[in-house]
């Protein structure tokens, strides 16, 4: 079978489970992912092996420490994969409610149904624990999924897909309500994105590189952010204490995700006396530093290039910026940034609100690091992506931005005069 055959084969096949999965109930549809946590659960050591398996692999091709972190299952990482399956199950089922019902002067009655948006096709890089959130919340909206994860997890990925098709089986839903493509062939992208006739929405979570291809090619529509240039702007009237722990938070927790900060912005009536600190402990991360004129001179760092406050680094490396006020911080993050998360540290409430309402960015944070930027963290149970778009979803998308409404309308025989 040729790759487009089988990706034909694979869109008509989500297209039937989703008609199916639609109308399952809540309760098979929790079924399932609690089987798949318990089938999780069970096979720890044989997933661990699978996923060494990708690891070496990646070794030998010379993945980035940053892409193999994101590869690596950690028992803590498998641990977080069940637990979300659970929240996940736990949450509110959003499919069918019925909204904003009212009489019009006719005499029907209109609202709105929530309602699934139908095959949703992901293509993804790396992280193999993306399978488990994806085919998760794809599943409890009532989503058909066709999940495409990167060559260098194709194990681990074929391993977990083993699990959820054994959990839909047992929950009696079709096994193809999830879908991991089988194939590392890249042309089986190029197919899923150009099926519009089975594929609904592209959900694509990678490097900027996979998503400017993905949203110049696509034929569907894509949910997508391209890069995460999250910035912390640290205020005169900031608490000293709490900025530098969020600051060194922000940035060390992890290096290889989208919610890393990437530029610390600094007032200038605090910098002299928080950047020297901030740079000893930065040091102590073995961070490097790269800084403007004026940051250059109060602490031992580089001197940053233009280039610097448009990167996202996903390595430890940052760079640092002194502001006059939080108005050229605003405009240094509205101008740089990638609208994906960035935040203010200040005891001052009025300029925090002030900051909030003018900051565009999908996710806005005051007195927080950026890397509670995540579904799991907001209590979605699970995220699929996060979206920097400003139609149909934005910030961490969970169940609801797996969801569509279609109007409905009651009447008692009535005709249109």
């Amino acid at each position: 079978m040729s790759i487009a055959e089988y990706m034909k084969n694979v869109g008509q096949q989500a297209r039937i489970a989703s008609a199916v999965v639609a109308r399952a109930t809540t309760l098979k549809k929790n079924n399932a992912l609690l089987y798949t946590a318990e089938l999780l659960d069970q096979n720890r050591i044989s997933l661990t092996r699978e996923n060494s398996r990708d690891l070496e692999r990646g070794q030998a091709n010379g993945l980035t420490d940053a892409m193999l972190d994101r590869l690596t299952l950690t028992p803590k990482r498998i641990d977080s994969m069940i637990e979300g399956l659970h929240q996940v199950a736990a949450l509110a089922d959003p499919i069918g409610t019925i909204s904003g019902m009212s009489y019009r002067p006719s005499g029907i009655q209109v609202g709105k149904m929530t309602v699934p948006l139908g095959v949703i096709g992901i293509i993804y890089e790396s992280r193999p624990n993306v399978t488990i959130e994806a085919a998760s919340l794809c599943l409890k909206s009532g989503n058909a999924t066709i999940l495409r994860g990167g060559s260098e997890a194709i194990h681990s990925n074929q391993a977990l897909a083993s699990y959820i098709r054994q959990g839909l089986i047992k929950a009696e839903l079709s096994e193809h309500v999830v879908q991991v493509v089988e194939t590392t062939d890249r042309e089986a992208v190029g197919h899923l994105i150009t099926m519009p006739e089975y594929v609904d929405v592209i959900v694509p979570r990678g490097g900027k590189g996979l998503i400017e291809r993905i949203s110049r090619d696509a034929r569907v529509p894509v949910i997508k952010h391209l890069d995460g240039i999250c910035h912390t702007y640290i205020d005169a009237a900031a608490d000293m204490d709490k900025a530098i722990r969020i600051a060194i938070n922000a940035k060390t927790q992890r290096y290889g995700v989208c919610n890393t900060m990437e530029t610390l912005l600094v007032h200038q009536a605090v910098a002299q006396t928080m950047l020297p600190e901030l740079a000893d402990k930065y040091a102590q991360f073995n961070v490097e530093l790269r800084g403007c004129d004026t940051a250059v001179a109060m602490i031992q760092c580089k001197a940053a290039v233009e280039e610097d406050w448009s990167t996202e680094y996903l390595a430890p490396i940052l760079s640092v910026r002194v502001v006059e006020d939080m108005e050229q911080a605003i405009e240094h993050i509205n101008y740089y940034g990638s609208h994906h998360t960035d935040v203010i540290v200040t005891e001052n409430y009025t300029l925090a609100r002030e900051f909030l309402a003018a900051v565009d960015s999908s996710s806005v944070m005051v007195n927080a690091s950026s890397r509670f930027a995540d579904g799991f963290e907001y209590g979605l149970g699970a995220e699929i992506g996060i979206s920097t778009d400003k139609i149909h979803a934005r910030g961490p998308v969970g169940l609801e931005g797996l969801t569509s409404q279609k109007f409905i309308v009651f009447g008692d025989g009535h005709i249109r005069q």
